[in-house]
């Protein structure tokens, strides 16, 4: 059994091997009740840490061949609670008998967006995800409206989960160290919260906002004024100068129109 997993470009691999940084994230994670799934945990770093507070509650999920072995043999007590399988392919109604889990990782950076699409699509069992992200993509999420920074991530995500930007990453806590800096977010679930408007015309919105930002609403949603001519105050704006109450209100609009 080797000691050590080799990281795998084609992954998006970047172990960690800070143990400040490892228990620093995993404390983060602060749910009390439900289960906790982290994603893509290669050799562990995380895993220990999480183990301390979570253990029979934490379950893995890794897609690489060569991390499956390594964990199953230096985390026997998680035993068949290591999946071998790709996160973005689970069937998560089929997982922990319809109770609410937080999502952690040091998430692989080609996939970190798709991971939190996936949490918005099961927001409501999802109570919290952790994750280690590019920098510039953790402050996208975490970024409030009038500034470039502001797009659809950080509205589709900050309509249903409260974002904070925890913490700097460097690239040399990392194996191999990433070409870019690296950032902690924590998302938190709104519990309980239900969007006044139809989400998927709400995120049809939001969408066709951002596809044409420079340009003010009026003109990006030409498409869908075309067969709904309402009025709005918004239409004057750009969209990243809306929250996401506002885009909220402005899909109501549409809705009753």
């Amino acid at each position: 059994m080797s000691n050590s997993v080799r990281a795998k470009k084609r992954l998006g691999q970047h172990f960690l091997k800070d143990e400040k940084i490892s228990a620093r994230v995993a404390e983060s994670v602060t749910a009390k009740d439900g289960y906790v799934l982290e994603i893509g945990p290669g050799m562990g770093a995380l895993t220990r840490y999480l183990l301390e507070s979570y253990n029979e509650k934490l379950w893995l999920v890794e897609i690489d061949d060569e991390s499956i072995p390594y964990l199953h043999s230096h985390y026997p007590q998680l035993k068949d609670r290591i999946l071998h399988a790709d996160f973005l392919q689970l069937e998560m109604d089929d997982m922990f008998v319809g109770e609410k889990f937080s999502i952690v990782g040091n998430f692989p950076y080609n996939i970190s967006t798709q991971i939190l699409f996936k949490a918005i699509e099961y927001r409501d069992r999802v109570k919290e995800v952790v994750g280690m992200f590019q920098k510039e993509v953790g402050k996208r999420i975490c970024s409030p409206p009038g500034n470039r920074d502001y797009g659809i991530l950080s509205v589709l995500v900050q309509a249903y989960f409260t974002t904070t930007y925890l913490f700097d990453v460097p690239p040399s806590v990392f194996i191999p160290p990433p070409a870019v800096d690296s950032g902690v977010i924590k998302l938190v679930h709104k519990d309980g919260f239900k969007l006044a408007c139809s989400d998927e015309l709400f995120k049809k919105v939001v969408k066709m906002a951002f596809n044409q930002r420079r340009k003010k609403l009026s003109n990006a949603l030409s498409a869908m004024l075309a067969e709904k001519p309402i009025k709005s105050s918004f239409f004057d704006k750009r969209a990243e100068q809306l929250s996401w109450r506002d885009f909220e209100e402005l899909t109501l609009q549409f809705e009753n129109a």
